[in-house]
């Protein structure tokens, strides 16, 4: 049986238009835990040095793959959590994001920070899908 997914917000709580404040899920059998992904060249290093918008989208390319290797789509992602070493690319993000996952993204968290694993890593993303 398929996962039954809804997208809910509390009365009385603002309900963004980029992203759901809550996922319901029930009837699931299979939980994903996505580590995070980054653009990754060939060589296992940063992936498309300076260029914001390619390496996100490489890191979401990779989000796909990773979801699908475990035998879901992008719309059995519940929760994303991105990292992001320069929050001024935060409006860049959303219409990126939304190539991906259409204008209302699952419940997300968005968190600038000084740096991630590797110089030259502009983004990080991870995610929890269910199946």
């Amino acid at each position: 049986m398929a996962p039954k997914i809804e997208r809910l917000a509390a009365k009385g709580v603002f309900d963004p238009p980029a992203y759901t404040q809550t996922m319901k899920v029930t009837g699931a059998e299979t939980i994903l835990f996505i580590s995070g992904q980054v653009a990754y060249s060939d060589k296992g290093q940063p992936a498309h040095p300076g260029d914001f918008a390619a390496q996100a989208r490489a890191t979401f390319v990779a989000l796909k793959a990773q979801v699908e290797a475990g035998g879901g789509t992008l719309s059995n992602i519940v929760k994303l959590n991105t990292y992001l070493v320069d929050i001024r690319h935060r409006t860049e993000l959303a219409s990126i994001r939304e190539e991906f996952f259409g204008k209302k993204a699952p419940a997300s968290t968005l968190v600038g920070v000084t740096a991630l694993a590797l110089p030259g890593w502009l983004i990080e993303v991870e995610a929890i899908a269910v199946i």
